[in-house]
């Protein structure tokens, strides 16, 4: 690690540098090569790799959840310190200033998606944590057999990914994200967890894009924030048609079963049986995506 800070250091001093420097620190480090990687550093990650403490247990078992913890709390307060310092001080030293994040393995143990969801909510809440990233299992040889011999489908990161992103920017409470899992705590493959969660909760639906408050509107599959924002913004000059939403969506055929607009309203089409299906991507597109 010392060898890294230093890299980091030198690229600090470089005038001539305009990247962005992202260190992975370890819970044991010496505190003050943490210091240190902090002052050069733009975020540090401190990985807790695995969802839960009895996967860590069980496959990583010289790692301490407890420690991993302590480690994450310091780089906070650490964090938190610098920022009151420098509102202070002109001349305080800016100590990663994007924050920290933290890496869950997704496959490796047996923690299902909603286990996922729930630890990465907890983990922003007690940290402050800016962003926690997701990584597929992948197997290597000659592994130890409490390993799963396949990874999981590529898919699944991209769904926890999508489930992270309505916590962070659609304003979607945990157990909402959660409750669009099935039986099993997955999320579905076949369709995104706005989408799931939609259909699992046709009684919200259709809003109206002229009337509804933004937060609703950021639950209409199809629409993303951006979009959202510009409903908002227009509908204060103009009443809003069908044609009008077409424009700030990739699918309008994924938003019309969902919303109300001057010119349309769904009727029946959002207590269809076979929504989900009408609205699912095409099969040999998930497989290839999922491969």
């Amino acid at each position: 690690m010392e060898q890294i800070v230093e890299v980091a250091r030198s690229l600090r001093e470089d005038h001539d540098f305009r990247g962005y420097i992202h260190l992975k620190t370890i819970p044991d480090a010496d505190p003050e090569l943490v210091r240190q990687a902090g002052l050069y550093a733009d975020r540090v990650s401190i990985n807790v790799e695995l969802p839960t403490e009895s996967g860590l247990t069980k496959l990583a078992p010289e790692k301490d959840a407890a420690q991993i913890a302590g480690a994450m709390r310091d780089m906070k307060a650490s964090i938190a310190d610098a920022g009151d310092a420098s509102k202070r001080f002109k001349s305080a030293p800016k100590f990663a200033p994007a924050g920290q994040s933290t890496q869950m393995i997704v496959g490796a143990d047996s923690a299902n998606d909603a286990d996922i969801v729930g630890k990465a909510s907890t983990l922003y809440v007690r940290f402050g944590l800016r962003r926690v990233y997701y990584s597929a299992f992948s197997p290597i040889p000659d592994a130890s057999t409490v390993l799963p011999l396949k990874r999981p489908p590529l898919m699944r990161e991209h769904r926890i990914y999508q489930a992270d992103w309505l916590m962070r920017f659609y304003g979607f409470a945990p157990k909402e994200v959660q409750s669009a899992t099935d039986e099993h705590g997955m999320l579905p493959l076949d369709i995104d967890p706005k989408l799931a969660w939609a259909l699992k909760f046709r009684e919200r639906f259709p809003v109206d894009v002229n009337k509804a408050p933004r937060e609703l509107l950021l639950r209409v599959p199809g629409l993303g924030v951006r979009a959202v924002n510009h409903v908002v913004a227009s509908r204060r000059q103009r009443t809003l048609r069908l044609d009008d939403v077409a424009r700030l969506t990739v699918s309008i055929a994924k938003v019309r079963p969902f919303i109300v607009t001057a010119d349309w309203r769904p009727t029946l089409l959002t207590d269809r049986a076979d929504l989900r299906t009408l609205l699912a991507p095409k099969s040999e597109q998930l497989e290839l995506f999922a491969a």
